[in-house]
């Protein structure tokens, strides 16, 4: 029985092993394959910037707007029952299931052909091929899952703090501020680190709805692709490392506010 138990611990320990080299190997080749002289060149080129600015502001921008609707749907979702909830979730968990080109295209007719859409240009807010797009798109592909790690932080928390609180003459809005707030600090820090790598690494949202013009719309991801698309392999490898370093610093973040939740 033992040597059962031993054996079936060594294969799934040797697939947790092989497949992480796979994946270090993978991600190794970006300190092997470049030359690093033209990578650093790169580092400088107005192209770069612009597209590391372009991403930096958009994705900070996108993330507040994802932070300031995760949390209140969040809770709804956690603490509410009301009729038509499960569509409601259903609904904000598809654009997780979505690929980003199929969710691209939804929003670029929703924001070019719909009535909706023909309003929001009349007045002054046109999402179609500009910057206001890959906010627009950011947001939704983020939504998703910063509203799931809201949710199950909120989740955690035991509704009789809340009743405490109420008892002793707060407010529902003021529980809210002054207590489950405070209770889900890690959850919060958790969900606005993954918001923004999500938003950072959008690719085919920012692609369909926001368009890759070169020097207007094209953040990291899509200057990565018109790069390879060019045959610039050191640029494009440029922009991969770039990224490379932001979902580390996310994921080491979120690993460190993970074990509070």
């Amino acid at each position: 029985m033992f040597r059962r138990i031993d054996f079936f611990r060594g294969g799934v320990i040797a697939v947790s092993v092989g497949v992480t080299a796979i994946l270090l190997m993978a991600i190794g080749s970006f300190l092997i394959v470049p030359s690093w002289g033209a990578v650093w060149e790169n580092m400088h080129s107005s192209e770069l910037l612009f597209s590391l600015r372009l991403s930096l502001w958009t994705a900070a921008v996108s993330s507040l707007l994802v932070m300031l609707l995760a949390l209140p749907i969040g809770y709804a979702l956690s603490r509410f029952s009301f009729r038509g909830k499960a569509v409601v979730k259903t609904i904000m968990d598809l654009p997780v299931a979505f690929p980003e080109l199929v969710l691209g295209l939804c929003l670029l007719l929703l924001f070019g052909k719909t009535p909706f859409g023909k309003f929001l240009q009349q007045s002054g807010l046109n999402f179609v091929f500009t910057q206001k797009g890959v906010v627009a798109a950011q947001f939704f592909t983020a939504l998703p899952y910063a509203i799931r790690i809201m949710k199950s932080s909120f989740d955690f928390i035991n509704p009789r703090i809340e009743f405490v609180s109420r008892s002793l003459g707060y407010s529902q809005w003021e529980t809210f501020l002054n207590v489950t707030l405070p209770l889900t600090k890690s959850g919060i820090t958790a969900a606005g680190v993954i918001s923004f790598a999500r938003c950072i690494g959008t690719f085919g949202t920012i692609l369909i709805l926001a368009g890759g013009s070169a020097g207007k719309t094209d953040t990291l991801p899509i200057h990565l692709y018109l790069n390879i698309s060019y045959g610039n392999m050191d640029m494009a490898v440029t922009s991969g490392i770039i990224l490379i370093i932001v979902s580390f610093m996310a994921i080491f973040i979120f690993e460190k506010t993970e074990a509070d939740l």
